[in-house]
């Protein structure tokens, strides 16, 4: 039989408790390296599939308990090496929306996965994903975890809603690597429009809670606070549009 897992350096797949969920993460790049350590420090049991074996490696060399798989996660045959049969949350995450749906399809209709988590890159997408089952469709890697780990409980409720009628938009922004206007800059400095607050940076596994001497660096993940009016122009400006 063909060797699918194509190894990376993998550890023991920890034993799972009763009351720790099996999670399946699709993605191995900042978010789902995240959510990795996250979970983890929350004592469930995580798998993670890449298809970057650079990717892999650093994941498994960091957390040596974690069974990394190099594939795509799209291929049946991968999930399958994963347990997915019996997870109880998949969470798919990669920078590919397409990918993304796939994962959450074959996770619900051919494994009968009880609870599919996925990324949205594209907020024009994302009732794609609510219109096609999957629980929890959203951009921000906090609220992913949060998701994953607790359900949408009365408050998230509450706090989305607060959230549409007020006309506020959660924003996600991932600096670019080359010609970054705003890296090297602090957050005071960027004039960034009134109403517009950054809520939180992420760096590397590293959650930064900024302030206005914050130094912004090429690769982060910017998640941001703003009125609906504002957020195309908030994007211009970490995007260097404007």
């Amino acid at each position: 039989m063909e060797d699918r897992r194509d190894a990376c350096p993998t550890g023991r797949e920890a034993k799972k408790e009763e009351k720790d969920m099996y999670i399946v993460i699709c993605g191995g790049g900042k978010v789902g390296a995240y959510l990795v350590g996250t979970l983890k420090a929350s004592g469930h049991n995580v798998v993670i599939i890449e298809r970057n074996r650079e990717k892999c490696e650093k994941i498994a060399e960091k957390h040596s308990d974690v069974l990394v798989i190099n594939g795509d996660a799209c291929d049946v045959r991968y999930l399958e090496d994963a347990g997915i049969e019996r997870a109880d949350v998949v969470a798919a995450v990669t920078g590919d929306d397409d990918d993304n749906l796939v994962v959450c399809q074959l996770a619900k209709e051919s494994f009968h996965v009880p609870r599919t988590v996925a990324r949205v890159n594209n907020p024009k997408n994302e009732h794609i994903f609510k219109e096609l089952g999957v629980n929890g469709a959203i951009s921000s890697t906090t609220i992913i975890s949060k998701l994953i780990e607790e359900e949408s409980s009365i408050g998230d409720i509450i706090t989305l809603q607060a959230l549409r009628k007020g006309k506020l938009a959660l924003v996600e922004v991932e600096l670019p690597t080359d010609r970054c206007v705003v890296c090297n800059k602090k957050v005071k400095d960027l004039g960034l429009p009134s109403d517009c607050v950054l809520v939180s940076i992420i760096r590397g596994d590293e959650v930064i809670i900024p302030r206005g001497s914050t130094m912004l660096e090429a690769g982060d993940g910017v998640i941001a606070l703003t009125s609906i009016e504002k957020e195309n122009l908030l994007r211009d400006i970490m995007l260097g549009r404007s």
